[in-house]
Parts: C-alpha cells; sequence; structure tokens
C-alpha cells in the first residue's frame, strides 16, 4: 500500500469569533497550528463568523485560513437556533466548493460545544472524522465548578431553582448531545476525561487525553531591574500577579479580600491585574485598597511575560479550569504559584510547583477561603528560598509535560491513529 497516501492528512481546524477566542481557544489554535508546522498534514484554519464582510482567503507558513463572515445571507429567522443553523448550511456549502473530495485522510476540529447542527452536516457530506476539544463545559462554568449541585440539578425531576440552574441543566444536554455527536473527543486533563464519562455516560474509548502545549518564547530580556523602572514599580514591593478574565468564575473577588488580609502583615505588596472584564465589580470591590491594585487591562503577550519575570507570586484563584493556559505560562517562566485545587488546574500544577487552597463547595454555592489563600501567598514571600525552588520544579514540569514539541508529538500521533 502507498504510505505517502495513507499518512496524508487534510485538517480543517474550526475557530469563531468569541471572547473565548481571545483567550484560551486562540491560544490552543495557535499553538497548533505552530505545533504542526513542516508535518505532513495539511492545515486549514476556518474562521467562522468573521468580521471580513466576505469570504477571504490567505496563506501564511504553508498554513491555509479562511474567513467565513458572520452573515453569509440575510434571512428574517424566527430564534436564533434557526438562524444558526442557516448559517451553518451556508457555510457548508462554501466548504463543498473548496474541499475536494478525495482518497487522504480529511479531520475537521472542532473547538466550540455548541455546533451540533454544523457537526451533523459535515458527517453527513464527507466522508470525514469530526473531533472536538473539551476547552470549556459551560454547565459547570455556570455553576461555579459546583458538580454537586449540577448532579443535583441534572437528577431532579422538578424545574430547576432559579434561571442559572436552568441554563446550566440546558448546557449539559446541548454539551451531552455534542459529545455523542462527534467521532472522537480530546479531554485537556484526566478530571474532564473521568467527568465526561461519569456524569456525560461517554464511553472512555471515545475520548483520549491531550495536554496543550505552550511555545517557547526567547527574547532578549532586560533585567528584574529594568522591567521594574519600565513599568514604574518600585524595587521594594513584592509583586502578586493575577492574569485573566475579569469574572467571577476567575475567583478575583476572593483574591482581593485575601490580598486586603495580607496587607495588613506585609504593606509593601501590590496586587497587579492582567485581563480584561467586569472591571466596575473589582474596582468597587478594592475601593479601599485601590492604591495597593494596579488593572493592567488585556496586555499583548511580550508585555504580559514582562510581568512574569518580575512578578514574586502567581496567583489563579480560579473556580474551574478544564486546563490552564495561564499557570502553564507562569511555570514556563519560572514563577511560584498558589491556585485552586480544582478540575483540571489541579493537574496542571503539582505540589512541587506551588501551594493550593481547597474550593469550599456549598449547596448553592462555592468559595474560597480568603484567609488561607492569604496565607499560601504569603508563605511564599516570607520563604524565597522554598519559593524559588518551586519556580523551578514549575520550569521543569513545563518542559516535560507541556512544552511544544511534547504536544506536537502527541497531536500528530493521534492524527494518524484515527480510523
Amino acid at each position: 500500500m502507498d504510505k505517502t497516501v495513507v499518512s496524508m492528512i487534510n485538517l480543517y481546524v474550526f475557530n469563531q469569533t468569541s471572547p473565548a477566542a481571545v483567550f484560551g481557544i486562540g491560544t490552543y489554535i495557535r499553538e497548533l497550528t505552530t505545533a504542526l508546522k513542516g508535518s505532513e498534514i495539511n492545515v486549514c484554519v476556518v474562521h467562522l463568523r468573521s468580521e471580513k464582510t466576505d469570504m477571504e482567503m490567505e496563506e501564511s507558513d504553508n498554513i491555509r485560513h479562511w474567513y467565513i463572515p458572520a452573515q453569509t445571507s440575510i434571512h428574517n429567522y424566527q430564534n436564533y437556533e434557526e438562524q444558526k443553523e442557516c448559517y451553518y448550511r451556508n457555510v457548508l456549502y462554501l466548504l463543498q466548493l473548496y474541499i475536494v473530495k478525495r482518497k487522504e485522510k480529511l479531520i475537521f476540529h472542532i473547538n466550540y460545544m455548541k455546533c451540533k447542527p454544523l457537526v451533523d452536516l459535515l458527517k453527513s457530506t464527507f466522508d470525514c472524522k469530526v473531533v472536538l476539544v473539551v476547552h470549556y463545559l459551560d454547565s459547570c462554568i455556570l455553576l461555579m465548578g459546583n458538580i454537586s449541585r449540577l448532579r443535583r440539578i441534572i437528577l431532579q425531576a422538578i424545574e430547576p431553582a432559579d434561571i442559572v440552574e436552568r441554563s446550566a441543566k440546558v448546557s449539559f444536554q446541548e454539551e451531552k448531545e455534542m459529545l455523542q455527536a462527534v467521532d472522537k473527543i480530546i479531554c485537556l486533563a484526566n478530571h474532564t476525561f473521568d467527568f465526561l464519562h461519569q456524569e456525560y455516560q461517554i464511553d472512555k474509548e471515545k475520548m483520549i487525553i491531550i495536554h496543550n502545549g505552550l511555545s517557547e518564547v526567547i527574547t532578549l530580556r532586560l533585567t528584574a531591574k529594568d522591567l521594574l523602572e519600565k513599568w514604574r514599580l518600585s524595587v521594594k514591593e513584592f509583586l502578586i500577579l493575577f492574569v485573566g478574565r475579569l469574572q467571577s468564575g476567575k475567583g478575583l473577588i476572593f483574591l482581593i479580600e485575601a490580598f486586603r488580609k495580607m496587607l495588613e502583615i506585609i504593606p509593601n505588596c501590590r496586587l497587579i491585574i492582567a485581563g480584561n472584564g467586569d472591571y466596575d465589580t473589582y474596582l468597587q470591590e478594592a475601593k479601599d485598597i485601590c492604591t495597593k491594585i494596579t488593572f493592567t487591562g488585556l496586555l499583548e503577550k511580550k508585555d504580559l511575560y514582562e510581568f512574569y519575570q518580575i512578578a514574586n507570586v502567581g496567583v489563579i484563584p480560579s473556580m474551574y479550569e478544564t486546563f490552564g493556559y495561564v499557570a502553564v505560562e507562569m511555570m514556563m517562566h519560572g514563577l511560584p504559584l498558589v491556585t485552586t485545587a480544582t478540575s483540571g488546574l489541579n493537574e496542571v500544577v503539582d505540589d512541587a510547583c506551588g501551594l493550593k487552597v481547597p474550593i469550599t463547595i456549598l449547596p448553592d454555592k462555592a468559595e474560597i477561603n480568603t484567609t488561607l489563600l492569604a496565607q499560601k501567598i504569603l508563605y511564599l514571600l516570607q520563604h524565597p528560598v522554598e519559593a524559588q525552588q518551586m519556580g523551578q520544579n514549575g520550569r521543569k514540569r513545563f518542559l516535560k509535560k507541556y512544552a511544544s514539541e511534547v504536544f506536537r508529538k502527541n497531536m500528530l500521533d493521534f492524527y494518524h491513529t484515527l480510523k
């Protein structure tokens, strides 16, 4: 048999304009396409709901990019689901014009949960495999990672108590249908693998665990002193760094309260919050200590990486994470961590790399003990030798498990074993 024909793969990776594309999913797609450069796989990124007015195609570093605008035609829709299905039909028509049916393996790589109509159309039209990466589960995010509450909602025969619970129940059903529709599911951590099997009844044989990877960024680095001067920061302050969206699921409200308690013990601390989102909520929460907090907004990577180099501690107080790219970035830079012991984040950061705080699960909410969170951060500030060792351990863990080369090998092996 001709091995060249067998090994040839045409891979279509789906992206779409959304807040998630700016953060974790956008990073994932960039890392995936970077990792596959120079391989025998033909890669095309299909950008759905593009802001471009017409379909456009371009090629960069042998990676094709197709941009399909948000509206391919104008109709009067009865509801959002009708509009969505019509959009996906139009997407399919465009794909049919450019995807030639050949003997090579055809793989569609999906990164969003709520597009089952598109999956159904792809599978009914092409001889293909459809792969889904579980980057997030809305049902868990809505409930702040409170799995006990989710189980209660799903098992209840009565109507959920409030709009959050109703939304979580609807999302759970939509997610389950999506998971059942695809051919193969990539989980980013063991936690998601086990959770999908137990709660969604997904066969283990249908799933595989492949950790995300991150490319090493090599730059001519300034010294810590130079960077502190560049960002107008005092050498006399300890810098605590939070990176992420300003929203409830990231646990920032608990970090601000913990930071308030820290200031009573070590006044020369500064909390740096890098990210955008609901500023008003957190500015109001921190108004009495606002002079000790710096909101940077959403930073470009090169700027963000400079903060990684000068921070003393990185804090990730998320309520729920399927993986946690920020943790990997911080480990790549040798930054000691304080995180919550939750979901996939608990696997990404082991005990040698950081200190962990459990999440308290109550019947109708989940919360973090802010006194304990403050104590963990203070410990690293007060024990610099141990903190440095944790940072070094994190760097080693990054190289072993989350470097781009490891990700590349795992993804290539996966694509070639799809039948």
